[in-house]
């Protein structure tokens, strides 16, 4: 079985962040969030992958190559206008040759649930998840384990049940593509060629997650993830740790990093390649610095995410705040919930 992944947009939620990278390459636990979503496909057993790209393609394509990198087999389509997750999906037409998994690049779920969802033998196969606030979704309306409708944004849902964006779908869903008519958004959308097939007497179900699923559309939830990715590092030394340094718990140096006299860093914390830390800096659990990043002295740093070739100069102060890439701050800087 293929694995189709949706990694066409921009991200605009995102704010400065996507101004120069897509949305599905921004860093959680130092992997781009596209990776831990082909990740967990792998481990349920997927070895080959076609990417929708669109905004930022060349980015993606450097990072993932054929995907041998990862030991699976990845392919790529563009998607030449954001025309709706119907349009995307319609693009690897003839791409595909059986049943196929579908796949936001921006959500993240648990291998275990894919396992089941792909080991589930009806025509059709969404993922549905419970959610207290059901208008905000399209909701579905379902007898047992079938689904009988999909309901956008409904005032009066009939169940709290929403559908969250992961299926297997069988190949009569490109003939439903071609029938499905512009939403009202100006879009092509995917729960209108599935409600075509559940009219046209396709066996439709649905799986309902039981386990950690994450959509990961704004700059916070950037932070929830690397939490959640971070939580089981393991300690990992590559780097050069001086002999006045204090590491605790899950902590990972990369290689040629160093971490100068007086640093105390307490994990989960994951440091990338070619950094400078310290001396006397204080790093807190849930924080991931990428590769070449400069943290002087006497900076303190709590539950963020520091991108790329980023200098932040002494005596600072970063608490759950999101850095981007070759950003350059002085001295005395206070950063907190913030989005640079």
């Amino acid at each position: 079985m293929k694995a189709i992944v949706l990694a066409a947009g921009q991200g605009t939620r995102m704010g400065p962040l996507t101004r120069n990278t897509p949305k599905v390459m921004l860093p959680i636990a130092n992997k781009p969030l596209l990776y831990h979503v082909i990740k967990s496909a792998q481990d349920a057993g997927i070895r080959d992958f076609v990417l929708v790209v669109g905004y930022g393609e060349q980015i993606i394509k450097e990072y993932f190559k054929d995907g041998s990198p990862m030991g699976v087999r990845i392919e790529y389509v563009r998607q030449e206008k954001q025309l709706g997750t119907a349009d995307a999906v319609g693009s690897v037409e003839g791409m595909i040759d059986e049943r196929f998994l579908v796949l936001n690049g921006d959500i993240i779920v648990t291998s275990d649930h894919l396992k089941k969802l792909i080991g589930c033998r009806s025509d059709v196969v969404l993922t549905a998840r419970h959610v207290d606030n059901p208008s905000d979704y399209g909701v579905l309306e379902v007898r047992e384990t079938k689904v009988l409708r999909i309901i956008e944004k409904p005032a009066n849902p009939p169940t709290n049940l929403a559908n969250a964006g992961i299926y297997v779908f069988p190949l009569s869903i490109f003939d439903a593509i071609h029938k499905t008519p512009l939403s009202v958004r100006k879009e092509y959308e995917i729960t209108d060629s599935l409600q075509m097939l559940i009219d046209g007497g396709k066996d439709v179900c649905f799986l309902e997650l039981s386990d950690k699923w994450m959509d990961i559309g704004k700059p916070w939830e950037l932070l929830e993830a690397n939490e959640y990715f971070l939580s089981n590092l393991q300690p990992s030394i590559k780097g050069e740790v001086e002999p006045f340094a204090t590491l605790k718990g899950g902590v990972s140096v990369g290689n040629g990093t160093i971490i100068r006299n007086g640093a105390y860093i307490v994990g989960p914390v994951i440091i990338g390649n070619d950094c400078d830390i310290g001396p006397n800096c204080y790093i807190r659990p849930g924080t991931s610095i990428g590769d070449n990043v400069r943290i002087g002295n006497a900076v303190e740093i709590k539950g963020s995410i520091i991108m790329k070739s980023t200098h932040i100069g002494h005596l600072s102060y970063v608490g759950d705040s999101i850095i981007g890439e070759r950003c350059n701050f002085g001295a005395g800087l206070l950063l907190d919930r913030t989005i640079q």
